[in-house]
């Protein structure tokens, strides 16, 4: 009787499971900018409070071995949304700059590269994003909005189209004068040493110098020098922008209780949507600088503003989770919880209070790399369906994100192109004990840097690294006189042969491995190597969307809210401290479009 009592529990729960996960589920993805994987408590912090963060660790599953397919922002977020390597939709380059820093660029996610927002809102779904997009906003015009939220799938949008940079804080600190520091420095030493050169040839009659000539030059340059300074003196206004779908709101945004206005609208959409299916992309600009947080968190943390970011940020997903059972939904809900990034180890304030995070053991922070760059918080709930508790330590990618979510959607993924994520689902249920990546490749920029080899039925997970940044100061583990790492010529050191780690044994990357201490050594390096080679020749040439004629600001597509010569300020919220949200503006707006 206790048997037949037994399996006739066993088979309601089985039936349960299969009726939940087959129904068409809600998602909740939620994105932190630049958050350590140290930073939350359930990944071994003990001094931030992150309750709400650390429940869904407890209420679902923890990957343990979560990454970003890039360590800087837009490639990243390329790369969830599209689950393909940044380099294939050309949202990496062979230049510098990784990013977008201006809103009035002209790259951006190309047209033709499909979301998993897309799909699913093929499939029914209402679909929103509030906070930052980071990947473009116009082509040809201020207003044509080619590479806007809206294109890609997304049906609402409340946020920043370009990203929250110390700029768009007054007294945050300038980030072109921390960036460009030693340039800067160094243009002064040449210019002075040119002018005193010149001046002395003169002085002693070796070189007659044309003063008419010098005077020229001389004025020709600081009316450039003044040219530059205003532009940037106009930065906040120029690139600070808050959006309500295609329409400007504020310019510049006000960072007082922004965090709690974000709240409000993803708790709105959640409301509006209730009887829907639905994905809500909450991509959050905490703790990317300049850091804010409301007045209830101001120095409430033990580790300054960043840390009051941090429990704030917690608070926001917590009121999340909360509305989710309020209105019924946390059982018919996948939440997905992580960071583009590791934390960025180079911020630090002008008065010398660290702005950046913890990256737990892992070596190295944003924009290398190493794994403090790249390995993220990885969580998913689902009541009912993951297993509460469990931890998967495998390899696995941001990428995964989009075919676990076309898959479970009933969408079909694009035949036409190549998907470099893996379903999650068989790995989460236990269906299988690895992820479908044998391989993982890691770009800085359009350099291939890193491979990550899982070999089949084996615990070991090597890591190869072909080429590493240089830090500075020598020791640190940040690039801190150009504050962040580059990929390219002076600022890295090639290996050959590469260095090489286990993972498993050594995390923190602290000590290569050699073929005296691996007899596998050269073995294992060959078949990283002939992985590349394979991978290499699945990559088709596509435009440089980040290219330096893709990232300069241009006049011509700079969006204001008011006339350029107005300076482009508005502010078309009511107020900022008990705002109208306009939520009935919103419904209709959601229905047109």
């Amino acid at each position: 009787m206790k048997i037949l009592l037994v399996f006739v529990l066993l088979h309601l729960a089985i039936g349960n499971l299969v009726q939940s996960a087959s129904i068409q589920p809600n998602y909740v993805v939620i994105m932190a900018d630049d958050l350590g994987i140290g930073d939350l408590g359930c990944y071994g912090n003990r001094t931030l409070r992150t309750p709400h963060v650390d429940s869904l660790a407890k209420d679902g599953v923890m990957l343990t071995h979560h990454i970003a397919a890039a360590s800087l922002c837009t490639p990243s977020r390329a790369a969830l949304l599209t689950g393909r390597y940044p380099i294939r939709s050309g949202m990496t380059t062979m230049e510098s700059i990784g990013v977008y820093i201006f809103a009035a660029a002209s790259g951006g996610l190309p047209t033709n590269e499909t979301t998993f927002v897309k799909l699913l809102k093929e499939q029914g779904y209402s679909t929103g994003l509030i906070g930052k997009w980071h990947l473009g906003l116009n082509c040809e015009t201020s207003d044509d909005h080619c590479h806007h939220p809206l294109r890609y799938g997304f049906d609402y949008f409340y946020g920043l189209p370009l990203s929250n940079l110390r700029n768009c804080k007054p007294g945050g600190g300038d980030i072109f004068i921390v960036g460009s520091r030693n340039i800067i420095r160094a243009s002064v030493k040449v210019v002075t040493l040119a002018l005193f050169t010149m001046l002395a040839l003169d002085y002693f009659r070796l070189l007659k110098v044309p003063w008419r000539a010098l005077a020229f030059i001389f004025l020709a340059a600081a009316l450039l020098l003044s040219a530059v300074l205003l532009f940037f003196s106009q930065f906040r206004n120029l690139n600070c922008i808050l959006m309500r779908n295609q329409r400007i709101i504020q310019q510049p945004f006000s960072t007082e209780n922004l965090t709690h206005r974000m709240t409000s609208e993803a708790t709105g959409f959640l409301e509006r949507n209730s009887d829907r299916p639905f994905l809500l992309f909450m991509s959050f600009l905490p703790v990317h600088t300049a850091l804010f947080a409301s007045e209830e968190f101001l120095g409430k943390s033990k580790h300054g503003l960043y840390g009051d970011s941090v429990e704030e940020l917690d608070w926001s997903v917590g009121q999340i989770l909360a509305s989710l059972e309020r209105l019924n939904l946390s059982n018919r809900t996948l939440v997905y919880f992580t960071s583009d990034q590791g934390s960025h180890l180079e911020e630090i304030s002008e008065s010398g209070e660290v702005h950046g995070g913890w990256n737990g053991i892992y070596k190295g922070g944003k924009s290398t790399n190493w794994e403090g760059g790249i390995r993220v918080p990885g969580l998913l709930r689902w009541p009912g369906v993951l297993t509460a508790g469990k931890s998967v330590h495998g390899p696995t990618s941001n990428m995964d994100l989009f075919p676990t979510v076309v898959n479970l959607a009933k969408a079909t993924i694009p035949s036409h192109r190549i998907i470099d994520g893996r379903d999650l689902m068989p790995l989460l249920f236990g269906e299988v004990q690895q992820s479908g990546h044998e391989f993982l490749f890691h770009y800085c920029n359009s350099y291939l840097s890193a491979v990550r080899w899982h070999p089949r039925h084996s615990s070991a997970v090597w890591k190869a690294h072909f080429f590493t940044p240089n830090f500075y100061p020598e020791g640190a583990q940040g690039c801190f006189n150009t504050h962040i790492c580059f990929c390219y010529g002076h600022y890295v050191t090639h290996h050959d042969p590469p260095l090489l780690y286990d993972l498993v044994r050594d995390p923190s990357e602290t000590t290569p491995l050699t073929p005296s201490s691996e007899p596998r050594f050269h073995r294992i390096v060959a078949v990283m190597r002939k992985a590349v080679d394979k991978q290499q020749k699945t990559l088709t040439p596509v435009p440089d969307q980040l290219s330096l004629n893709n990232v300069l600001w241009k006049p011509w597509l700079q969006p204001c809210c008011s006339t350029m010569w107005q300076y482009c300020r508005c502010d078309k919220e009511t107020n900022i401290t008990g705002w109208d949200s306009g939520l009935e503006s919103v419904s209709s707006t959601e229905a047109r479009v």
